[in-house]
């Protein structure tokens, strides 16, 4: 499915989707993440399309986390629903069945680092910013789920690292600690280089490469699940949250009472 705001291609047996909203640093939309998981929920396993690319529009960010104007008027309900909403569609690309090829350039953080997260493989730009800035923005907080997916790609103490002091990860220290794959210069050369390791991996066996996502998915779903909704709520009711979103809009730095 294609909009204005997400586009999807496909050309030589790969998949390209795009956040395009390159204005707003790709802030993503709650129809940008249902057009995404339709996507990967949907995607042909025939071998009309082989790999899947994820991209953001511009050179400026792979997405700058969910549109903060759409957290307007939020109560506790609907922030279980926005997190449990985040949790399908972040678990909608772990269980695309083909290879998924996050390529970021710039900026890739909240609902954008979740993306790239699930991604099987990630390569970046020199100038990327990833993390979850959340403590120094809006103080809003992650469903277990998502700091599950987390701690499995970077470690506990690294997601607490990140969560706590709000900095975000830059290009060297990602491929150190294993968060992207590969390195390339600019936006241009991170896009070359994905569709080059696309086009080698849809000469692999299918069932090869799916079959390993599955069971390390498996695995990783083995883990206890943890309740959460009680915590979401009250972060998501909490007079902190309205002044974090608040203090955004109006570009000034926020009040926390812890309330």
């Amino acid at each position: 499915m294609s909009s204005e705001e997400l586009l999807y291609e496909i050309k030589d047996e790969i998949g390209t989707i795009t956040f395009n909203r390159p204005q707003a640093r790709n802030a993503l939309t709650f129809g940008m993440y249902e057009s995404l998981a339709e996507i990967c929920e949907n995607v042909p396993t025939d071998g009309t399309v082989k790999a899947i690319i994820i991209r953001g529009a511009g050179d400026k960010a792979f997405a700058a986390g969910t549109d903060i104007s759409l957290f307007k008027d939020f109560s506790p309900e609907k922030g279980i629903e926005y997190e449990k909403g985040a949790e399908r569609y972040f678990s909608a690309v772990a269980k695309c069945p083909l290879p998924t090829i996050a390529a970021i350039a710039g900026a890739c953080t909240g609902g954008g680092a979740g993306i790239a997260g699930v991604c099987d493989m990630r390569i970046a730009s020199r100038d990327l910013k990833f993390g979850f800035p959340i403590s120094r923005t809006l103080g809003n907080t992650l469903s277990a789920d998502t700091l599950s997916r987390m701690v499995n790609l970077i470690g506990e103490a690294k997601v607490i690292d990140l969560i706590f002091t709000s900095r975000l990860i830059e290009a060297d220290e990602a491929l150190q600690i294993g968060l992207v794959n590969e390195l390339q210069d600019d936006c241009d050369a991170v896009m070359e280089r994905a569709l080059a390791l696309a086009t080698r991996l849809k000469q692999h066996a299918p069932l090869t490469m799916r079959s390993i996502k599955t069971i390390l998915r498996r695995l990783r779903e083995a883990q206890p699940k943890v309740e959460d909704a009680d915590l979401i709520g009250e972060v998501y009711g909490s007079d902190d949250f309205r002044e974090g979103m608040e203090s955004f809009l109006a570009k000034r730095r926020p009040n926390w009472t812890g309330k």
